[in-house]
């Protein structure tokens, strides 16, 4: 077995590598500093290009894709906030993928506890006996990213505490990390050029760490938001459910119904309507998001390879929806058997008399 074949989740450049290389060779149009390709191109591998076999990675209101990528050209960072599973780490995954080639460079705020952990720390073994060095230094994210002229990638910022969101506010605007432990010479990191952030918050974490005025000057905001239409919904959980089974070594066609009847009820749930315009309870525990159907879709699949022959059945449906959307919120439950009796008992077909029939688990 080839080592890549042992990697749970492949990085998108590596995973999109034709793609990628497909763009640069046919990429007429300019280039920034320290970019790997055009804007255009960028869009291109996020948005898709049939013409030059390009998949469609991200589905997003018209100038969103190209609001983003415009931001990241200029010396301003960008922040994407939205509910949770609406892809905003996927789309910056996609970001650093085709800007610089290493979507590895990432920050998860909540993890963060000290400045080192942003910036960088010291091999103390090898200070305590060469003394303060540049070979001793051990580099953060943020630090090869403005080394190396690359997309920094920082998850859930506005978990991160506003002291180390202060932290970078230097980075962003000065373009320079200050290490005074070191002489004149190596004291001073600038930012090659293609250093950037791409930052992403949830709406949930929205009152968690209030970032200062002047850390949100210094980013553009761009809110992501589910998608809209209902067969773009099914046409992504059926792209990511294929690629996470091949990835399981899981050999399933899945029920094209099955997968129709998860996302439609994924989607009314989490709008607050019906496909029919008729309104709905929502619940307050669960997002519901597209992520969250193709997580469920996966778990059908894994569960009809290895206990129905690799056959995905309507019946099961309920029993991998209940874990999704029963979480913490008692009030749930009764919401959810409201949208049993109110939409689910008057929806036409075979496939939706077979989930009405299992509300007994609820």
């Amino acid at each position: 077995m080839k080592p890549a074949e042992r990697v749970q989740r492949i990085p998108a450049e590596v995973r999109f590598a034709e793609e990628l290389e497909r763009l640069r060779q046919r990429d007429k149009f300019p280039v920034p500093p320290g970019w790997r390709m055009s804007p255009i191109a960028v869009e291109k591998f996020i948005s898709g290009d049939d013409g030059i076999k390009v998949a469609r990675k991200f589905v997003a209101e018209s100038g969103v894709v190209r609001r983003i990528v415009i931001s990241l050209c200029t010396n301003r960072g960008c922040f994407m906030v939205g509910e949770p599973g609406t892809a905003k780490s996927w789309v910056s995954e996609l970001l650093a993928a085709a800007v610089s080639g290493d979507s590895t460079l990432v920050i998860q705020g909540s993890a963060v506890t000290s400045v080192s952990q942003l910036l960088y720390d010291w091999d103390h073994a090898r200070v305590s006996r060469t003394g303060m060095r540049k070979e001793a230094l051990i580099p953060g994210p943020l630090y090869r990213g403005m080394r190396d002229g690359k997309l920094v990638r920082f998850e859930e910022l506005s978990r991160c505490p506003q002291s180390l969101q202060d932290a970078i506010l230097s980075v962003l605007s000065e373009r320079i990390i200050s290490i005074p432990e070191l002489g004149d010479e190596d004291g001073i990191l600038y930012a090659a050029a293609g250093f950037n952030i791409v930052a992403t918050s949830n709406s949930v974490d929205e009152g968690v760490n209030k970032m200062s005025v002047a850390l949100r000057r210094r980013l553009n905001f761009e809110t992501i938001r589910p998608i809209r239409h209902l067969q773009d919904e099914i046409d992504v959980v059926m792209k990511e459910l294929a690629m996470l089974n091949r990835n399981s070594g899981i050999d399933i066609t899945p029920a094209a119904e099955v997968i129709e009847v998860l996302v439609t009820m994924f989607h009314e749930l989490r709008s607050g309507q019906s496909l029919d315009g008729r309104s709905t309870h929502r619940l307050a525990g669960a997002a519901l998001s597209t992520a969250e159907a193709i997580n469920v879709a996966h778990a059908l699949s894994v569960y009809a390879f290895y206990y129905n022959d690799g056959v995905m059945k309507i019946d099961d449906l309920v029993h991998f929806i209940i874990g999704a959307a029963l979480k913490d919120k008692p009030d749930d439950r009764r919401r959810l058997k409201f949208y049993f009796e109110t939409e689910i008992s008057q929806k036409q077909g075979k496939a939706w008399q077979v989930v009405y029939a299992q509300r007994d688990l609820l």
